[in-house]
């Protein structure tokens, strides 16, 4: 059965209506990224963080997923499927998808403050009452933080990812512009004859000799195409 990887960004889940993070009235024109995106940030005032974060829970709540993660989990009857997420939100593994790496980290789940890459430390968060309170406390007994990566941490994920693409005999890379490091370098480990897809409405430049075959179209759209294409 032939491997194929799907490196996704906050493309595919901005059709579900996640408010994405860099687009125009993103999440950074209203919250200033440092703040609430960074050690630094939640070191200099971790209630704000929290809050951030519980704000972004309760949204995930009230979303659905869309067509494009419904059809990226069914194409687990035809191949062995990895799916390498820039996103945070659960939204493929709700369609069903079953090998998910998560770069940046998990939005339904916390950890400790001392220790977050400490598995015994990460705890999922029951989806009645998500909401993360400041006092409460890891297995470490200090403060349950989000089990985010921020800017200034290590991404502990990258190399079983690169990993992955190394492995992939397709690589498919929906709604991600390929701007944000180091997830936008796993491209480059695409071995030679790696057939490469790249689904945007607004396609990164990506070099020519990696040979991107490209679909400029939304997630879902563009994943109909796919599907056609791989036939």
């Amino acid at each position: 059965m032939q491997k194929l990887v799907f490196l996704t960004g906050a493309g595919i889940s901005a059709e579900s209506g996640i408010t994405t993070f860099r687009d125009s009235g993103g999440l950074w024109e209203k919250y200033p990224v440092m703040k609430v995106a960074s050690i630094e940030g939640y070191e200099a005032d971790p209630s704000l963080v929290i809050q951030f974060y519980n704000e972004r829970r309760r949204q995930l709540a009230g979303v659905q997923p869309n067509d494009a993660h419904h059809l990226v989990a069914a194409l687990e009857d035809r191949y062995e499927v990895t799916v390498v997420t820039q996103n945070v939100d659960d939204l493929h593994e709700r369609t069903g998808s079953s090998h998910i790496i998560h770069l940046h980290g998990e939005l339904m789940k916390a950890t400790s403050t001392y220790r977050p890459n400490d598995p015994e430390q990460v705890v999922t968060l029951p989806s009645h009452d998500a909401d993360i309170k400041m006092g409460d406390r890891a297995r470490d007994g200090s403060q349950l933080r989000p089990f985010i990566v921020w800017f200034g941490e290590a991404v502990p994920m990258i190399e079983p990812a690169a990993d992955a693409v190394q492995q992939a005999d397709i690589l498919v890379i929906i709604g991600t512009s390929l701007n944000v490091y180091p997830a936008a370098g796993l491209i480059h480990y695409a071995r030679p004859g790696c057939r490469i897809f790249l689904i945007d409405p607004k396609p990164a430049n990506v070099a020519e000799s990696l040979g991107v075959h490209i679909i400029a179209k939304g997630a879902s759209e563009g994943m109909k195409e796919l599907c056609e294409l791989l036939k």
